[in-house]
């Protein structure tokens, strides 16, 4: 199977890059590359004091989870196209042609896609993993919002089929974790279960089989953009004494749950 991937360049995504190449005859990433020192180095989010400690306790459990995770081509089967973050968009599709003829789409971290790529990628249904649990949180830094709210159980990741609504696709299922005594740790697994679910249900086909639910926009909690996730919102984050035992898991507010338990 030919797989293409649209992703970033941190350790979560390089370790993505790496499992997914196991499952694929060969793997086509386009990478987006961004600073690796979100908080200290302007980019996505303010380099403040308050933001660097915030993103040092992201990147100790993502080290922890993911390790030191360098993309590993030894057996030569990953073909990379790397390039800034924001040139995706940039890019006339006969570029990336070559990275256009897969089985299957996985976008992972990337920017916001448009035009005609987003075009071709919702015609060949392609897969987005959403870090958070829709349709209650959309947009970005769901799974912080949803512990700022006192939702530790909302926390998770969404499989669902791309489209052009940022987080709006139909819904395959929903990636979770169990509790865990740090909230980043716990934000972070439930990534980690995503990674691993989805390479389970692509290697036994069964990602295929899945009949996809409309999201109902009804239920919707928080939609949230880049900018709402700043200083002053993190410095309340950090006041806060999160209780991640807070509210119980409710499996029927979920799709086909699957449960990371490391």
């Amino acid at each position: 199977m030919k797989i293409t991937l649209f992703t970033s360049n941190k350790n979560r995504h390089n370790y993505l890059i790496n499992l997914l190449s196991t499952i694929s005859d060969e793997l086509f990433v386009i990478q987006e590359c961004d600073t690796i020192f979100p908080g200290v180095i302007p980019g996505h989010y303010q380099a403040l004091p308050i933001m660097k400690k915030y993103f040092e306790n992201v990147n100790d459990v993502q080290s922890k989870l993911f390790g030191n995770s360098y993309v590993n081509n030894l057996k030569k089967n990953i073909k990379i196209l790397p390039m800034l973050s924001g040139d995706l968009n940039k890019c006339p599709i006969s570029l990336l042609s070559n990275f256009l003829k897969s089985d299957l789409y996985v976008v992972f971290g990337s920017s916001y896609i448009k035009g005609k790529l987003i075009d071709f990628l919702v015609e060949q249904r392609a897969i987005n993993i959403h870090a958070g649990v829709s349709p209650y949180y959309r947009g970005t830094d769901c799974n912080f919002w949803a512990l700022y709210d006192n939702n530790p159980h909302l926390v998770g990741a969404t499989i669902h089929l791309l489209s052009k609504g940022l987080d709006s696709g139909p819904m395959l299922y929903h990636a979770m974790s169990n509790i865990k005594t740090n909230p980043f740790e716990y934000t972070m697994s439930t990534i980690k279960s995503a990674f691993h679910s989805i390479a389970e249900r692509i290697k036994d086909n069964s990602i295929f089989k899945i009949n996809p639910v409309i999201q109902d926009k009804i239920k919707e909690i928080r939609y949230t953009k880049k900018n709402e996730f700043n200083e002053e919102i993190v410095k309340e984050y950090f006041k806060k004494e999160i209780n991640l035992n807070y509210k119980k898991f409710d499996n029927s507010l979920l799709k086909e749950p699957f449960f990371l338990n490391n």
